[in-house]
Formats: C-alpha cells, structure tokens, sequence
C-alpha cells in the first residue's frame, strides 16, 4: 500500500480525482484501495494527534521533486528527517530527491525556464496551454542562508471555443523562497536523526553515477538505523 501527503487541501482533492480514474474505484479489493492521499505538513508527518500513519509501520519514505527545498531551515529538516524516521520501520529508507549540487555552484548564471502544458477537453481536443515561468533571471540568491526566490509564473492561454467567467484565474505569479541543498548537509542531518547514506545518484536511476556527467539530480538514499531521540 501507498501513501501520499500535501499540504495543500486543493492539491490533494484534485489528485485523488486522479487516482480515482487510473486505479479504479475505491472499495472493490483493488488498487485504489491500496493508495491513500492525506493532508499533513512534511515536517511534523505523522505526529499530529489523530494522524492516520502509523509509527514503525512503513518500508520507505520518498520526498521527491525538490519537495525539501521548501524547508528553508534546518529546524524544519531535522523535523522532517526525524518524523519520517519515526514512521520507518527499523532498516527502513528515506529517499530524497534534490537539484544537483552544481546548481548551487553556479547561481550566477540562473536564466528563466520555461514550457507549455497542452490542455485537452473530455474528448481529446485541445483548446489553450498553460504557460509555466520557473525562475527569471533577477531571481535573489542568498549565499549565506543557500536560499533562492525562485518566481514562479503561470499563464492560461485559451485558444478553443472554452468560455471562462470573470472570476476565473488565467494569471498567477509568485516569489517562492527555496532552499539549495549539498550532499554534506544531508548526510549530516541524516545522520544526527539516526540515517547514514546507502546510496547516493545522479537521478532517479542506480545506473546513473552522481558524479557522472549525465547527472541532473541528486539523489540520497538514505537507511534508518536507530530511532531518533526526541
């Protein structure tokens, strides 16, 4: 069984429709009964009262898509680290999914990046995009507290017959402070949580080395040992 967690309530009802159309529907014995999507905050995961999560019942824990760079702190990821260490079972992984390194070493040359997002209606045909800005080029990097403000901008673009009202939202931009990562500070607040480092990779692949020059990500795997002390 699986199970995912935001924060954000909007984000969760719209991924649960999701589930509900790939794994089938819920009470019938099959995978959408294996899988559950839950509000709770990664930092104090499975420690709230009345929390659905279990502690020690878990194989595995994955923070992926840069998801950590929001914990500006290191308060906020040794909380992270130690509530997910409580949920792990003893032997248990804890798997992160950051930026390469080499971003963080070459904050001067951030540029913008930018895609397009095809929206298609419920038969197939497309009617607009969706324009996505991640990081501009006077994006503010902090050196010292390794914190970047990445803009993020996004841009609805109907080109189809779709009315939209007035109060719908076609344009949202924000200032999204995020945090850049290098392998010794993972290895050290794994460490002091009661992880040490299994495995270490360029992306979400064993096939490709960290310090290869095919590496895009950084990877670390990371194996509980003891629990940690509160």
């Amino acid at each position: 069984s699986s199970t995912a967690v935001d924060i954000s309530k909007d984000m969760i009802e719209y991924s649960n429709e999701i589930a509900d159309e790939e794994l089938g529907d819920r009470g019938m014995g099959g995978m959408r009964d294996k899988f559950q999507y839950i509000e709770e905050d990664m930092r104090t995961i499975g420690q709230a009262a009345g929390s659905p999560l279990k502690q020690g019942t878990f194989d595995s824990a994955w923070v992926l898509l840069g998801s950590m760079q929001h914990l500006t702190t290191n308060d906020d990821v040794i909380s992270c680290f130690s509530s997910a260490s409580k949920l792990l079972r003893e032997g248990g992984t804890l798997t992160i999914e950051l930026p390469h390194p080499r971003e963080t070493f070459t904050m001067v040359d951030c540029t913008r990046n930018g895609w397009e997002v095809p929206l298609e209606d419920e038969e197939g045909i497309e009617y607009g995009e969706l324009k996505i800005i991640w990081g501009d080029d006077d994006d503010k990097f902090d050196p010292i507290r390794q914190v970047r403000d990445f803009t993020v901008m996004m841009d609805l673009v109907i080109t189809g017959d779709v009315k939209l009202d007035d109060s719908d939202l076609q344009s949202v931009k924000e200032i999204v402070p995020m945090r850049l990562f290098t392998y010794q500070e993972i290895e050290a607040i794994g460490r002091i949580t009661g992880f040490e480092i299994a495995g270490l990779y360029g992306a979400l692949s064993d096939e490709i080395d960290v310090n290869s020059d095919e590496a895009f990500r950084l990877v670390c795997v990371l194996h509980k040992i003891k629990s940690p002390v509160d």
